[in-house]
C-alpha cells in the first residue's frame, strides 16, 4: 500500500497460526463461503476464496468469535480502498493513532495468479516489506478495493516500473471495471465483494483526517457467515 498498514513486533509464530487455520479450512464446507459485512452505512456481501484457504479460515474463525463487532474503519482513501481490522480501534478516541493493532500473529501470504486486486476485492493488510520480506498478512486487518480505472498506457507503464505482468483477463478488468493493479502480487487477496459496493462507495466519501482516518466514525457492526 502507499504506507505501512501495521508496525506491532508479532509475537506468535506463523506456523502455529497455519495449523490452526487450515484446520478451521478442513471442517468448512468446500463451498464457496459467503459472508455478510454489516456498517454503519450498510451490508457488503463478500465471497471467500477456497484458494486462499490460510486466509478464508482465519476470517471465518475472527467472524465466529465476533471479533470485529465495534471494530473502526480506520483507513478510508478516496479511488483506493477502506481499511478495517484494528484491534485498538474498538473504543479509541478521536486522536488516538491507528494502524498497528493486531492479534499477535501473522498469515503467509497466499499469492494466487487469478485472484488481483480488481474493484471490490478483499484483501489483507501487512507490515512493509522493509520488516516483512515475506509479505506475511496481519492477523486480522483487511481491506476493501474502490480503485479507479485504467487505461493500457497506464498499465504499460506499472509494468515497466514494478516488473510486473498483466494478463489479458487483468487488463480488460482494470481498464473497465477497474481497482488497484500496482498492489497485485504485493497483498493477499482472499474474497471480493458480491453485493454492496455501493456502502464502500459511501464510506470512501468520508471526511477524513491527515492520517486518513473518517472523522466520524465508521463502524463494522457484525460479521456474518451467510452460507
Amino acid at each position: 500500500m502507499k504506507k505501512m498498514f501495521l508496525s506491532a513486533i508479532f509475537l506468535l509464530t506463523a506456523l502455529s497460526m497455519n495449523a490452526q487455520a487450515i484446520g478451521i479450512q478442513k471442517e468448512m464446507s468446500h463451498q464457496g463461503l459467503l459472508v455478510e459485512i454489516g456498517t454503519d452505512h450498510g451490508e457488503i456481501l463478500v465471497k471467500l476464496y477456497e484458494d486462499t484457504p490460510i486466509h478464508t479460515a482465519n476470517f471465518i474463525k475472527l467472524a465466529q468469535e465476533n471479533f470485529y463487532e465495534g471494530i473502526l474503519f480506520h483507513r478510508v482513501i478516496k479511488n483506493f480502498m477502506i481499511q478495517a481490522g484494528d484491534p485498538k480501534s474498538r473504543d479509541a478516541s478521536p486522536e488516538d493513532m491507528l494502524g498497528d493493532g493486531s492479534l499477535g500473529y501473522t498469515l503467509p501470504a497466499e499469492f494466487v495468479p487469478e485472484r488481483f486486486h480488481k474493484r471490490g476485492a478483499l484483501c489483507a493488510a501487512r507490515m512493509g516489506d522493509q520488516v516483512n520480506p515475506k509479505k506475511e498478512s496481519s492477523s486480522c486487518q483487511f481491506y476493501i478495493v474502490q480503485g479507479e480505472v485504467w487505461d493500457n498506457a497506464a498499465l504499460d507503464k506499472m509494468e515497466a516500473r514494478f516488473g510486473k505482468k498483466f494478463t489479458e483477463e487483468q487488463r480488460k478488468v482494470y481498464t473497465s471495471v477497474g481497482g488497484t493493479p500496482f498492489l497485485d502480487g504485493e497483498y493477499t487477496v482472499f474474497g471480493e465483494v458480491l453485493e454492496g459496493m455501493e456502502v464502500v462507495d459511501k464510506i470512501s466519501m468520508s471526511d477524513c483526517d491527515k492520517n486518513d482516518r473518517p472523522r466520524e466514525d465508521v463502524r463494522i457492526t457484525y460479521v456474518r457467515i451467510v452460507k
